[in-house]
């Protein structure tokens, strides 16, 4: 792992809902181990890219319900969202079950705002992009 993901997330949870973390969705902690599971998987700018298409199919779940129309579920639109199916290899397997199993999480609880949960997830991404990197900064250090 080449950047503290869990840290950028926990720091964006933060600013969303505040300290003491006591006050914070019991959901937060649950969420938190999937959405790094991703990063570590794809790396922050493939993960930042698989956050947008979660959030999309987050959004066609939300309309099919909201609609009373046919609902593919989250599993089938994550993978057009994030064109899945075309690139299936061992990381991309491991983001789409770790999604699955934030998302679920996410849904079942009743205080977790999934929009909040992908808006910081893709804030931390952002932050982990801009810091150096551990290889970076040791290959720097070597020279």
């Amino acid at each position: 792992m080449t950047h503290d993901f869990g840290l950028h997330f926990t720091q964006e949870l933060g600013n969303r809902f505040s300290l003491p973390t006591d006050s914070w969705p019991a959901s937060a902690e649950q969420v938190t181990p999937f959405f790094t599971i991703v990063v570590n998987a794809l790396g922050t700018d493939a993960a930042t890219r698989w956050f947008e298409g979660a959030r999309t199919a987050h959004h066609k779940v939300a309309a099919a319900e909201k609609d009373r129309t046919h609902n593919f579920g989250f599993p089938m639109y994550l993978d057009v969202a994030t064109e899945a199916h075309k690139e299936l290899g061992l990381p991309v397997l491991v983001a789409f079950e770790a999604t699955k199993a934030a998302y679920e999480v996410m849904r079942w609880a009743r205080d977790a705002d999934i929009e909040v949960y992908f808006d910081c997830a893709l804030r931390a991404c952002a932050r982990s992009s801009t810091q150096p990197s551990s290889t970076s900064v040791a290959a720097a250090a070597s020279r």
